[in-house]
């Protein structure tokens, strides 16, 4: 099913999306994106349906032919202390801050934000594979994401994130209990393998 090139068809629409939410290490990332209805990528879906290399192709038609894009990142220490549900929030109101230009509306993959300044917006449940906008936007978060963890896994190798990103793979888990926590590791998420919480939250 092809997506919306837009929602209302009324106003000029930014596409927000976040990646990161999930992991036990890492910064959560999230991108704004408007697009322009008449010039949508080819092949442009969620992101969570494309491989590797097709995000990275999308990514650079994206930004070449968006009317505007951002993308920014907040930090383990942030989310830590908002918690990640807000320290997404607050990455999304990031990344539309930094926006060249300046949307009329805004579109929200999932049910929960905060409003924006004055703009009016929609929060979609399932929206980056409805909507052309959030789609875009959740190939400029997960691959400027992707590409900040194989960064940190040349610091880090033990803990795979070239690999599984900072999600909790059984080789991310086994490597937590191995090795400890590293700095990159978010101390207020209760998913670490039996016997790492005391240890990190006493």
């Amino acid at each position: 099913m092809a997506l919306s090139p837009n929602y209302s068809g009324k106003f000029l629409e930014a596409g927000c999306d976040e990646s990161g939410r999930g992991c036990l290490a890492g910064p959560v990332f999230a991108a704004a994106v408007i697009l322009d209805p008449h010039c949508i990528p080819e092949g442009l879906d969620d992101s969570k349906k494309l491989s590797a290399q097709q995000r990275e192709e999308l990514r650079v038609q994206i930004e070449t032919h968006a009317i505007s894009w951002s993308v920014a990142q907040v930090e383990v220490d942030e989310i830590d202390k908002l918690n990640i549900l807000w320290a997404s929030v607050k990455c999304m109101h990031l990344a539309l801050d930094q926006l060249p230009k300046q949307p009329e509306h805004i579109l929200v993959d999932g049910n929960k934000f905060r409003p924006y300044k004055a703009l009016s917006h929609d929060c979609i449940i399932g929206g980056d594979a409805l909507y052309a906008s959030i789609a875009a936007a959740s190939i400029l978060a997960k691959t400027y994401r992707d590409s900040y963890m194989q960064s940190l896994h040349e610091g880090f190798p033990a803990y795979g994130w070239n690999q599984n990103k900072g999600y909790a793979t059984a080789i991310h888990r086994e490597a937590i209990l191995n090795f400890g926590p590293s700095e990159h590791h978010r101390r207020s998420f209760q998913c670490y393998p039996k016997g790492i919480q005391i240890e990190l939250f006493k």
